[in-house]
This record gives C-alpha cells, structure tokens and sequence, in this order.
C-alpha cells in the first residue's frame, strides 16, 4: 500500500486509545493522520505527532470546541464524512466514536481497531443518560432522538469497514452484537517495561482510578470499611472523591491525583489492586500485574482476559468477584487471602508481557500486511 491514512476521533488527553494511535503511527511513519478535534496544546507536546501532516475537521474552528468539543457530538457524523481520503490506499481507523464512519471506495482497504461501539449510544445509553441527567424531562427526549439516530448512522458505516479488529473479545462480541460483524482480537499496548518487578509486598491494597461512576471506586471503598482489620489506598481524584471521603474509615487513605511515580511505587508494594470496573480492556491491571501485583476484579468485561484464577499458582494472577456489591467484594479479599499457595509476583509478570508494547506491534503489524495482501490479490 503507497499511501496510507490514520483515522481517530480526537486528541485531547493521552489515554488507552492514543496508546494505540501512537503505536499505530510507529508502524507506519509516513502516514497522515485524520482527527475531528485535535486539541493544539496536546499535539504541541506529543511527539507522534510531531512533525506529521495532521487534518482535522470543521469541528476544529466552531466556538468553545477547545473546552467542549464533545458537545459537537450530534454534528460528528458529519463531520467526519467530510475527510476526503480518496487518495489513499490504506486507511485504519481507530474507533470509539465516529472514526469509522469515514468514506472510503471500493479499491481502499479500511481496517478499523474498535475500542468499543459508541457505548453512550449503544447498551450503556441508559446509564449514560441517568448520569447525565438527561434521562427525563424534554432535554432527555433530544437526546434520546440524538442518540438514536446516531446509531442509525452507526450501523449503516459499519458496511464501510473491511476488517474489523477488537481490542479485546469482550468487545468483538459487543461488535458482533451491535453490527453483526465478526472481529479479530488484538490486545491494546501496554507499556509493562515502565514498571520493574517487585517481590517484596507491602501489607495493604490498592486501587486506582479516575473517581467517575462507573468505576466503582465507591463499592470499593465501601467494601474497606466493613473490613476494618485490613488498609486501602486510594490513587485518583474526580467528582466521586466527596462520595469516597464520606464514605472512608480510618483503615482507608485517600491520596488524591498522584505522580506516575507515587503510583508505580504503590503499585510495586501493594499486596493486591482492587478493580471493580466493567471495562473494555482495563490497562491498570494489567501494569499491576507487570509489578508482579495479583489484581482482585469484578468478573466481567476485559479483567476475564487479562487477570488468570486458577488454583495453579503456577497460572493464577488473580481472583474475581462476580457482583458488583460490598459483599461479592468482601469474600473475594477472604478467597484472596486464603488462596493454598499465594500469588508468585513472577507469574504475575509474565503475564503481563503477553500485553507488551512490542508484542502489540508484531500481532497488529502481521496482521495488517495478511489483510493488504488478500486485498490486492482480490483485485487482479
């Protein structure tokens, strides 16, 4: 393939997707890259886009888009049609929103990495909307008429893609679900060479996150205080943390936002990392792991691939509680502890370098050479 487009929905923060997109643009450093919104002070400092030609669209100049481009939503499907990539033989799209939904012809190959469906559009719209306040009254009816035409949109670009890859098979099945589609899975890069292993535990658990909903730091901390024979650190800040100080006992210390540092250390001596959240993928375990960390989570979304229970200390990286409440959490600290032979922090590295930034790079790079060469064998 001579020319090849990078597609992803928005530069702002450098969060689990943007860790794709970079790796992405290793791969292939003579791409174009395509985006709605591309805060300027975020590509100022990021050095994948350096130096590279970078496009955005009409979004870019509208009024307030650089503090609240995300209100531009229902105007994103547009948006993005309008990125001419005609000239361009390969286009991978990276999607959690709208980057699929790029026009393309049929003698271009798109391959679109689907963090996840629009989640606010698809099966999360009901909490979405409960947690915006929007789920009554007129404003809750635009946005509920909004949000179903954007899935209208959704499901009809999805014929736009040729491949489909999931970063997790959580996910590939919410792709088969919502577009009827199947997917390949390739894990999302995570950067385990960044945190050393290390054998020696302290007695305490930790867990972090940003304080949103839906992680469930709550329930966690909740789940603390009913054991008060036991320490918990909490890293992160957000509108939760009044929530969680309310809810704290002396045994649970609230650290707030903290540097990488501060966090890798904790994550290093911790005893165990606390994850409560249904995630896509969920990246934070699996750089606890890559501590050499055993990680407790709720037994759903992306943890039931990247965290192993098994009796075989040789294997188990972690145990799962199945519910999200106090109590489901509170017996799986007890089935933790009580686990014959414990948890070898070696084990725990191992498998977290099956998620390996280089590892990323070789499943993803073959995979898009097998794709390109099925393709131009299909036009002769």
């Amino acid at each position: 393939m001579n020319r090849i487009a990078i597609v992803h929905e928005w530069f702002t923060t450098m969060a689990g997707s943007e860790k794709v997109v970079e790796q992405i643009c290793h791969l292939y450093p003579e791409a174009d890259v395509f985006a709605v919104f591309a805060d300027p002070d975020m590509v100022s400092r990021t050095r994948f886009l350096q130096g590279r030609r970078l496009r955005t669209t009409f979004i870019q100049d509208l009024p307030k888009a650089r503090t609240a481009f995300r209100s531009y939503l229902p105007l994103m499907p547009l948006a993005v049609e309008q990125l001419d990539l005609s000239g361009y033989d390969l286009v991978i799209s990276s999607a959690h929103a709208v980057a699929k939904g790029v026009l393309t012809g049929p003698d271009q190959l798109h391959i679109s990495y689907v963090h996840s469906p629009i989640r606010y559009a698809w099966d999360l719209q009901h909490q979405y909307l409960r947690e915006s306040g929007l789920d009554r009254g007129l404003k809750g009816w635009i946005a509920k008429w909004m949000l179903h035409k954007i899935r209208l949109w959704d499901y009809r670009t999805a014929a736009g893609v040729d491949h489909f890859v999931a970063n997790s098979r959580f996910i590939g099945r919410r792709i088969h679900k919502v577009y009827g589609r199947s997917a390949d899975v390739i894990y999302p890069p995570v950067d385990v060479d960044a945190f050393e292993l290390c054998a020696d535990k302290d007695d305490y658990y930790l867990t972090a996150s940003r304080l949103v909903p839906y992680k469930r730091m709550d329930l966690i901390v909740q789940a603390f205080a009913q054991m008060p024979d036991k320490r918990l650190v909490v890293i992160g800040d957000g509108p939760e943390m009044p929530k969680l100080k309310a809810a704290a006992a002396p045994n649970i210390e609230l650290l707030g936002y903290q540097e990488f540092s501060v966090l890798k250390h904790h994550l290093q001596c911790a005893r165990a990392f606390v994850f409560a959240a249904e995630e896509d993928f969920g990246i934070t375990p699996v750089e606890a792991q890559a501590c050499g960390t055993p990680v407790i989570a709720f037994g759903r979304g992306g943890a039931l691939e990247t965290v192993v229970m098994s009796p075989d200390p040789a294997q188990a990286t972690g145990v799962f509680f199945p519910e999200q409440t106090v109590e489901s959490l509170v017996e799986a600290v007890r089935v933790f502890e009580s686990h014959p032979e414990g948890f070898r922090p070696e084990v725990c590295r191992r498998h977290a370098e099956r998620f390996s930034v280089d590892q990323f790079r070789q499943s993803f790079s073959a995979y898009v050479t097998a794709r390109v060469t099925e393709f131009r064998e299909s036009l002769r």
